[in-house]
């Protein structure tokens, strides 16, 4: 007899497999389809790899600029392959460790390509070409994305990457040009400018991360001037064609016809949805204008007890913020409460310092029409700061100007997407100033300096 789920999950990502755990373990009889490596993109293609690479590059960096602390490392050599290994070894840990979870949680793992071929039913097809339909009360989509490319003359070209060809090369470019300067564009010049490679950044809007505070923005781009990376803002790519180092890439700036050549070209404008296959003609869900799944406030779809979370839908594409959605999902589907807050995301960003926001920028709380305060502290007068000899940064904190009510912060310095969880607690849950004032932060830290920036609000 065809064994009735009370959930199938499509996707094994973040957001699938937190989902599929989560609502085993509160009572749910749960199977989760993946046609790939458990961990989604995040694990094998994303997050991960990229932040073993930047390890690599930072320690590489760190090990090279010793001399001032009585280090002198001349003639170190750096492997890439080994390095490459090193990237592998850790996925490969991470994926057994989502494997374990899953097993422990009793949750059925299929492998296979997933279509949903009705309500509650998803046909699953192996890589032999089997067939199996699997039956659910509900049904949990969390498919995630795949890299965009632009629709412009010459991406055809060989030599042209998305992130997923730019983790299998196996050999170190010799020069690139980014093609994208968000946060999946900073952080591979970051990574590959450190381990030797020439870095060319080209990014349409007028400044890199411009999603994020203006001043993350001008500090970033300091900081990769000095490191030798070359970047050009405000550009209009127009087309890449064959050139003498390998690509040559043609945009304007400023109106002003510019070009940059480089061994290979990276196109990092972001991802959508990977939604090909996944529904049977005529089982399609409404979607957004922007090719998003459209789902109410419970991640519910127009189709009844199928939900959507992660990169499907719309909002931010973030590892974490996929994991709580699903989370969410199993909490409702069990009859609970969602127990997070979805509303306060924080964003990070592993460039060298650390990037990392939650909650409002003061720009957004004036658009709101908010009034605020502002406190801030510049990183430079951080004893472990000036220890580590790490670059410029500093800490913003945004509170309500009537109540005190902490709005958000921003934080660009060394472990700033460590600190940033102890500002997304106090925006999750309403903290003051004066709570946040209460708390003895010990010395040397870089978080010090949150208590420093809440004194530079001058709070009464």
């Amino acid at each position: 007899m065809e064994k009735l789920y009370d959930l199938a999950v499509v996707g094994g990502g973040p957001g699938g497999y937190t989902a599929a755990a989560h609502a085993a373990r509160l009572g749910l009889a749960t199977v989760l389809v993946e046609a790939r490596e458990l961990g989604g993109t995040c694990l094998n293609r994303g997050c991960i790899p990229t932040k073993a690479m930047l390890h690599a590059a930072e320690t590489l960096r760190a090990i090279r600029q010793g001399g001032g602390i009585g280090i002198h490392a001349e003639g170190t050599v750096f492997d890439y392959g080994e390095m490459l290994a090193y990237r592998d070894r850790t996925i490969a840990e991470l994926t057994r460790g989502v494997e374990g979870m899953l097993r422990t949680a009793g949750v059925t793992v299929m492998k296979g390509k997933a279509q949903l071929q009705a309500p509650g039913e998803v046909l699953v097809t192996d890589a032999e070409g089997k067939e199996a339909v699997f039956k659910g009360r509900n049904v949990l989509l969390a498919a995630g994305s795949k890299p965009r490319l632009l629709p412009l003359p010459g991406m055809e070209l060989p030599g042209i990457l998305d992130s997923d060809a730019l983790f299998a090369l196996e050999e170190l470019p010799e020069s690139l040009v980014i093609i994208g300067g968000g946060v999946i564009g900073v952080e591979m010049a970051e990574a590959f400018s450190a381990m030797g490679t020439e870095v060319t950044v080209i990014e349409a809007r007028p400044r890199l991360l411009p999603e994020m505070d203006r001043e993350v923005s001008q500090n970033l781009r300091m900081i990769f001037r000095k490191r030798g990376i070359e970047m050009h803002v405000g550009a209009a790519l127009q087309r890449i064609v064959k050139a003498g180092r390998g690509l040559r890439c043609i945009f304007s700036e400023n109106g002003k016809a510019m070009e940059a050549e480089a061994q290979y070209v990276l196109c990092a404008v972001g991802r959508r949805p990977d939604i090909e296959g996944l529904f049977v003609s005529g089982m399609e869900p409404r979607m957004t204008a922007a090719g998003h799944v459209a789902v109410d406030e419970h991640f519910h779809t127009s189709i009844r007890g199928v939900y959507a979370v992660g990169d499907l839908v719309q909002g931010l594409q973030l590892a974490h913020a996929a994991s709580a959605q699903g989370k969410a999902v199993a909490e409702i589907l069990a009859g609970r409460t969602p127990s997070t807050d979805l509303s306060v995301i924080p964003r990070c960003v592993y460039t060298s310092p650390e990037i990392a926001e939650a909650g409002l920028t003061e720009k957004e709380a004036a658009e709101r029409g908010i009034p605020v305060k502002t406190g801030k502290a510049l990183m430079g007068a951080n004893g472990r700061t000036v220890i580590r000899q790490s670059e410029r940064g500093f800490m913003k904190v945004v509170a309500d100007a009537k109540t005190g009510e902490i709005l958000g912060a921003q934080l660009m310095c060394e472990r700033a997407t460590d600190i940033i969880g102890e500002f997304a607690v106090a925006v999750a849950n309403h903290l003051t100033v004066e709570q946040m004032m209460k708390v003895v932060r010990p010395h040397p830290t870089f978080e010090e300096a949150v208590t420093e920036a809440m004194a530079a609000l001058d709070w009464r």
